[in-house]
């Protein structure tokens, strides 16, 4: 007689070696997905916030009107369409994927290293781990950050650029030649030391995809953070005994050992709340980002340190216009990140990890 077939385990194998070429796979197509539909969702918020960030002079009448954002999208809509609402909303795609899918990539594979079992399961490891998943993610996907801001920055109606001419006009921008009246009267070594300093420093090509990028880094430390640490903690709590029954479900077959799955509004409420918090810890650096990053779009081109363009957002109106579209900030990031975790934590459930 035959023995009976042995019933396999796939989905338990995935979950337990996190460190698998397989579970890698499966969770970063997870974060792919869950990127690209929180993108989508907020698509016309977003290129909104990039005009009032970036101080754009079409614009900057909206900015002080409670109202603003709704009349600068029927601006939009009426000049250029419902294609203008998601002007550069192609790029973001592109850039969204490989960078969602990375930064939970690293997250899952980070968790793995740092947090080994329940005992490690403290915030300042949870925060460390999605600082360091967001560093990984924005590195490797950051031109494709600055063409997307470019694009939406654009609002011309006729001539507008394409995505060819974007790049080619980002790689050609060179900015203005350093003044040496400043360097005349110091001693002769450094003065020399200066010069040859300027000559080595990358002032285009390639270099001008990562402009503002330094913002960058500092910001995603406390947004990517704040945001695994707070939706993971806001998920224990609305994983409490005491209100378990409302806001979880059964667990999948062959998942018995992970904790039970949030139901839809109880997931949505964590990731709400995950965006709530990290985009008021990382807002300041993010308004220095994109003013950076359009830097060669407006002025003479002069390729502004974060400590100048802090300098002049100050000048311009004061601490103020460092929370300049916060509000939307708040009303783009919440369903976002909403929408995000919520899409991350189902496809993982649908893959089996």
């Amino acid at each position: 007689m035959n023995a009976a077939p042995r019933q396999r385990e796939p989905r338990r194998r995935h979950d337990q070696n996190k460190q698998s070429l397989d579970y890698a796979l499966r969770s970063g197509l997870a974060g792919g997905l869950a990127g690209c539909a929180a993108k989508t969702v907020v698509g016309p918020l977003d290129r909104v916030k990039i005009l009032f960030q970036a101080s754009n002079p079409e614009f900057a009448k909206y900015t002080g009107s409670g109202f603003g954002v709704v009349r600068a999208i029927r601006d939009i809509y009426q000049q250029e369409g419902t294609w203008g609402l998601f002007r550069g909303h192609s790029a973001t795609l592109l850039r969204i994927f490989p960078y969602a899918a990375i930064k939970f990539l690293a997250y899952e594979q980070v968790r793995a290293v740092v947090i080994r079992g329940p005992e490690h399961e403290t915030p300042w490891r949870r925060l460390a781990s999605g600082s360091l998943a967001g560093v990984t993610s924005v590195f490797f996907t950051y031109p494709l950050e600055v063409i997307r801001v470019r694009l939406a920055f654009e609002t011309k109606t006729h001539g507008r650029s394409s995505l060819a001419g974007i790049c080619r006009q980002i790689y050609g921008e060179r900015p203005p030649a350093p003044r040496t009246e400043s360097s005349a009267n110091l001693p002769a070594p450094v003065s020399s030391v200066t010069t040859a300093t300027q000559r080595i420093t990358p002032r285009s090509g390639l270099a001008n995809f990562y402009r503002g990028f330094s913002p960058t880094l500092l910001g995603m430390l406390p947004y990517a953070g704040m945001s695994f640490l707070t939706h993971d903690t806001a998920s224990d709590w609305l994983r409490h005994p005491s209100i378990a029954p409302h806001t979880t479900l059964p667990r999948p077959p062959g998942l018995e050992h992970k904790p039970p799955p949030l139901t839809y509004w109880a997931e949505l409420l964590a990731g709400g709340f995950a965006g709530l918090v990290s985009q008021t810890a990382s807002y300041p650096l993010e308004v220095i980002r994109r003013r950076m990053q359009v830097g060669g779009a407006v002025g003479d081109g002069h390729r502004l340190t974060i400590s100048e363009t802090a300098a002049r957002v100050w000048a311009e109106r004061g601490a103020r216009g460092f929370f300049v579209g916060l509000g939307i900030g708040y009303f783009k990031v919440v369903p976002m990140v909403a929408t995000s975790f919520f899409v991350y934590e189902r496809a993982k459930m649908s893959l089996g990890i």
